[in-house]
């Protein structure tokens, strides 16, 4: 079906391209001359002309020349010399003529998954115009075509190539001329581009004609070159454009086609910029847009007075005369409607196809954006023309890259009209939409529109088909990245689906955007519980420590995080446990050891875990400061935080002194907030335990590093911190008094500053006096020996132990809390809350005014006369603190 015969069955077929090479001196061509005769056929290398009155023979000979593709269409062009010679009755030549022909050989069946080799020898074979010789180069033009992008215009825009029509009227304003009038003219000839020039200086149909020839040579690549250097047939056709645009729909398609050829080739696009087509081109847009809009409201205002008419009324006239001449006026103009449509659809198309080329470069672009090309794209969404409205969504495709066109088309609200388009159940058509919405996904306020508007059940629906499958896939990878929609995909079959996906998968070539997704999804609880259904557990398993795929590995820690969910690990925490030890991937030893961290189950023995697999030797390694990666550091002090909620764990890991370890990673990562919470956090957990406890502070720095850091500008690493050292207050009484201390004095620090000034001032002092020897340095003083201060206004009730955040029972290992959030545990909720009248007292802002701290500092304070105990001090001003 790719191939049709070579050998015609009339002259006028066979002669595509005339060199119109007159002999003798009738001054026509043979062809002319032969049409008297009822039949020619080719026989060999013969032709013989029969006649009723006697018989003519034809030496005719046919010589190759080259081959080369089809500039729009799957197909070769193979090009040949026919030479053909009448002669009399005696044999002597009578008439010889020359002709140069093309034969095109349209190659339907070709696609991706063609064998060129095997279809180039079967074009070889069938086709007798191409020598055997030939068939490494035919092999090669079919390999180029088939990877050659598809760029073409159909026929539709504009007349056939070989008929082009006749206008039947000049077409003025809304009326355009017939494109269907079947009057056969002559083929356009290089050679007499000058007389089609001439043409554009008549009347419209003489106009419309002279367009139709040079379409006809513009529409031959070969021929560009030398219509681009002839300045006066460029100029004319611009002219003609713009001055006549207006009075003829198809002149303007005709001339909008030309240069529509040209700009398929980027070294013509000097040619559309320098006769400003494309301005010309958006102008004519934007008028037939705005031209489609008012004759369609003329139609709807004629169907409303119809319907009116309709209805009974006391007029003078017929009623049904009436109504039937209303409908009739109404079912013309429809019919007009309709073929203006038509027409406006191949202008358009044609049109925004030419601005789709020059918008190659940006800058042109940018100039149509300010024209607001992307307004007239979104308007044209509204038509029915699968053709065009595949160009326009190409068109937007290209533009949505740039932030200033999304930000147009959010406004213009091109996702609320792409349902129509996905609802007409065409493949192209809903294959670009995807496309569209793809570049459109990166901005997260249309991808909320999106959602809203009902596109991820149709997407799912979508996702069986393979040819949208990689572009769907990454459109739901981008709605997952929004927590909101996660929860939207329990309502579809995405998950299913995602999960049949795949375990059907090949396990060497990984789908990124598939792992991608379900890693999204398994952060929602409904959806890790859905992933883990109908025993896929254990397959999934089975694939990754098989794979030792970190991505799917990541997936189920993420599964793993859900109370709902975690019982289901248990069975394989010895294999994970394992895995730890003798894996060298360490991105998979990363989230094997997450995997861990997410166990926090209080049957699970951590301590036997940790002596059968011999962990304590590896979590030391890895502890050291820089020796590993610190995202594999991190997962292995939050694996230690869940693991140390096990009491005979704890233990096991003071016995072996990795809380020491653990002091060495502070140090040296103090900077780093996510490492010093969890750090901490492990603190927190060692200190609950009764049998902990007295290692933590007794045998390390912990609580001295405790107190440095509860007033750290981390919010979750001084709630961390407050909590922990309100377990060592309880626990040890020196601790208790530093602790204490320390808190008085970071709360009053600018309190007690203004004190000291005030008590080093001169003012009212002797600077002999010798009271700065008996009465001791406020500061150096013990300050919580004073028996005459009183907690009062904001200070602190140091000395009463606080219920509220921590039961009085620290040695239960039961409710210990979640971990803190990070961003670990993003959709954990915390119990370590802000409803802790210690805390919320104790990290109370010091960036209060000056003058409101005094206030309250002096509160506490009065300055008065008293009696002294000795008569020689009555002059000396006393204090006393109250």
């Amino acid at each position: 079906g790719f191939w049709t015969s070579v050998a015609p069955s009339r002259v006028d077929d066979v002669v595509l391209k005339p060199l119109d090479k007159r002999i003798g001196g009738t001054g026509k061509p043979i062809v002319e001359r032969l049409r008297h005769f009822s039949e020619v056929v080719l026989d060999g290398r013969h032709l013989q002309i029969m006649s009723q009155s006697h018989i003519a023979n034809v030496s005719g000979k046919i010589r190759s020349r080259s081959i080369d593709v089809h500039p729009t269409e799957k197909a070769l062009v193979v090009n040949y010399e026919l030479e053909a010679l009448i002669l009399g009755d005696l044999g002597d030549p009578l008439l010889g003529d020359r002709k140069e022909c093309q034969k095109i050989i349209r190659l339907k069946s070709l696609n991706e998954e063609t064998d060129c080799s095997a279809l180039a020898k079967e074009v070889v074979e069938k086709c007798s115009l191409i020598h055997p010789t030939k068939l490494d180069e035919v092999e090669q033009l079919i390999y180029y075509l088939q990877n050659r992008k598809d760029a073409s215009l159909t026929n539709s825009l504009c007349v056939d190539r070989e008929e082009i029509s006749r206008p039947s009227s000049s077409g003025s304003g809304t009326e355009s001329p017939s494109s269907n009038s079947g009057v056969l003219v002559e083929k356009a000839n290089i050679n007499h581009i000058e007389s089609y020039v001439e043409l554009l200086y008549e009347d419209i149909p003489d106009k419309v004609n002279g367009s139709a020839l040079i379409l006809q040579l513009a529409r031959n690549p070969d021929n560009l070159e030398e219509l681009g250097s002839n300045e006066s047939v460029l100029s004319a056709l611009s002219r003609v454009l713009r001055e006549d645009w207006k009075k003829s729909i198809e002149l303007s398609t005709n001339i909008v086609y030309i240069f529509f050829c040209f700009s398929t080739y980027s070294q013509f696009h000097n040619v559309i910029l320098q006769y400003k087509i494309g301005s010309l081109c958006m102008e004519v847009i934007d008028y037939e847009l705005r031209r489609y809009d008012q004759w369609r409201d003329d139609i709807e205002t004629r169907q409303r007075k119809s319907e009116n008419a309709q209805s009974p009324s006391l007029t003078v006239f017929d009623p049904k005369e009436e109504l039937h001449k209303t409908k009739e006026d109404l079912e013309k103009m429809s019919r007009k409607f309709h073929s203006l449509i038509k027409k406006q659809d191949q202008l358009l198309r044609v049109s925004f196809y030419l601005l789709l080329n020059v918008a190659e470069d940006t800058k042109v672009e940018d100039k149509m954006r300010r024209k607001n090309v992307v307004g007239m794209l979104t308007k044209t969404l509204d038509r029915d023309n699968i053709d065009l409205l595949i160009l326009v969504l190409t068109f937007l495709k290209k533009l949505a890259i740039f932030r200033e066109n999304v930000d147009d088309m959010a406004n213009l609200n091109v996702v609320e009209k792409l349902p129509r388009v996905l609802k007409m159940n065409h493949p192209d058509l809903i294959h670009i939409t995807l496309k569209l919405l793809l570049n459109l996904s990166f901005d997260t306020l249309l991808r909320e529109r999106m959602v809203r508007v009902g596109f991820l059940p149709k997407l799912v629906s979508l996702l069986s088909d393979q040819r949208h499958e990689a572009i769907i896939l990454r459109i739901l990878y981008h709605m997952s990245m929004d927590d909101r929609c996660k929860s939207m995909f329990t309502y579809t079959e995405c998950v299913p689906m995602a999960m049949s996906m795949l375990l059907d998968s090949s396990e060497e070539e990984a789908n990124l955007e598939l792992i991608a997704l379900c890693i999204n999804l398994a952060i929602n609880k409904r959806n890790a519980q859905m992933m883990v259904e109908n025993n896929r557990l254990q397959s999934l398993m089975t694939r990754a420590f098989r794979n030792q795929d970190s991505l799917l590995m990541k997936m189920l820690r993420n599964i793993a995080q859900h109370d709902s969910t975690k019982q289901s690990f248990v069975e394989f925490v010895g294999d994970i446990a394992k895995a730890i030890g003798d894996c060298e991937n360490e991105d998979f030893v990363v989230e094997c050891v997450g995997v861990l961290g997410n166990m926090s189950l209080p049957d699970l023995d951590f301590s036997q875990l940790m002596q059968r697999f011999n962990l304590i030797p590896w979590i030391f390694n890895v502890l050291v400061p820089s020796r590993h990666d610190d995202d594999l550091v991190l997962e292995v002090v939050v694996f230690l935080g869940t693991a140390a909620a096990d009491e005979g764990c704890a233990t096991l890991l003071c016995k072996a002194d990795v809380l020491l370890s653990l002091i060495e990673l502070l140090k040296a990562k103090q900077e780093d907030d996510e490492m010093v919470l969890q750090i901490i956090y492990v603190f927190y957990v060692v200190s609950r335990h009764v049998a902990t406890r007295e290692y933590l502070i007794r045998e390390t720095e912990a609580p001295a590093y405790l107190i440095d850091l509860m007033h750290d500008k981390n919010t979750h690493i001084r709630k961390v911190c407050n909590m922990c050292l309100d377990i060592i207050v309880d626990w040890d009484k020196d601790w208790a008094e530093r602790i204490k201390l320390e808190k008085f004095r970071w709360h009053n620090s600018q309190w007690l500053e203004m004190v000291e000034n005030t008590a080093l001032d001169s003012t009212g002092f002797d600077k002999a006096s010798t009271l700065d020897n008996d009465l001791p340095a406020y500061l150096e003083d013990d300050i919580m020996q004073h028996t005459l201060l009183f907690p009062s206004g904001s200070h602190l009730a140091l000395n009463e132990p606080d219920d509220m955040m921590l039961g009085n029972d620290f040695d239960s290992n039961k409710d210990i809390g979640n971990r803190p959030k990070s961003r670990y545990s993003r959709d954990l909720d915390s119990d370590l809350g802000d409803s802790d009248p210690l805390f919320n007292k104790s990290c109370m802002s010091t960036s209060n005014s000056s003058e409101d701290l005094v206030r309250n500092g002096l509160s506490n304070l009065m300055l008065g006369p008293l009696l002294p105990a000795d008569d020689s001090q009555l002059d000396a001003p006393q204090y006393v603190m109250i």
